[in-house]
């Protein structure tokens, strides 16, 4: 299938589909006049892909996950690497989350600050 066809059937963008290319996570074969073309089989990497992504993980993070992408990602064994990375990656976006959380306390404290001030 060609670019256009892989991002129907997956809900990515060629844009997207590119980038996991380039990332080394998909592979695409070229036709004669050089357009990509997929395997039908690369749909369901793509979508194991983007399930990854939208978990909070990163490319660089899916790259741990390479062997088990073609099939049910939710239903293999549990590797420690996987684990590993998830853990990492929580702990990421545990430290953005009391970063903002700190940012939106202080200008809640200003708003109140300047609105006690105010006549």
């Amino acid at each position: 299938m060609r670019i256009g066809e892989l991002a129907a059937a997956t809900g990515a963008s060629p844009r997207a589909l590119r980038h996991y290319e380039q990332a080394g996570l998909i592979a695409s074969a070229r036709a004669a006049n050089g357009y990509r073309v997929y395997d039908a089989g690369t749909a369901v990497r793509v979508r194991n892909i983007r399930r990854l992504l939208e978990a909070g993980l990163t490319l660089d993070d899916v790259q741990v996950f390479l062997p088990c992408l073609d099939g049910d990602v939710t239903a293999g064994p549990v590797s420690a690497g996987g684990v590993r990375v998830a853990r990492d990656r929580l702990a990421v976006l545990d430290a953005r989350i009391a970063a903002q959380t700190a940012i939106r306390d202080r200008l809640a404290t200003a708003l109140r600050e300047a609105d006690a001030g105010t006549p």
